[in-house]
């Protein structure tokens, strides 16, 4: 299951993991976003134990969602060593997904 970011535990999870981290901004009422929540709870499933992946929720996390530019959702920002390496804006396929994770591994 992905796990709930929130401001309150975003630098241990993201910024201070010792693993890739797949980062998914969202929102209850972004249909894109529904249509996509199924293909990263598989993504945290396998890839547990490899790599984090998490989910933040815009409306109640607007300083997160401010400091890194989120305009348009869902945005998926993948980090390595607390970095922004890679991102991807808008729905997309699993394999798309899961090859931008496997490039972090």
């Amino acid at each position: 299951m992905a796990v709930v970011i929130t401001e309150s535990n975003f630098e241990e999870m993201v910024l201070k993991s010792d693993k890739p981290v797949l980062v998914d901004f969202w929102a209850e009422w972004c249909g894109p976003c529904r249509m996509i929540a199924p293909l990263v709870e598989q993504l945290a499933t396998e890839y547990e134990g490899k790599a984090v992946v998490g989910k933040v929720d815009i409306e109640e996390n607007g300083e997160i969602t401010s400091q890194y530019g989120i305009l348009s959702i869902p945005t998926l920002l993948y980090f390595k060593n607390g970095e922004i390496v890679d991102k991807q804006v808008g729905s997309t396929s699993k394999d798309v997904l899961a090859a931008k994770l496997d490039a972090l591994l």
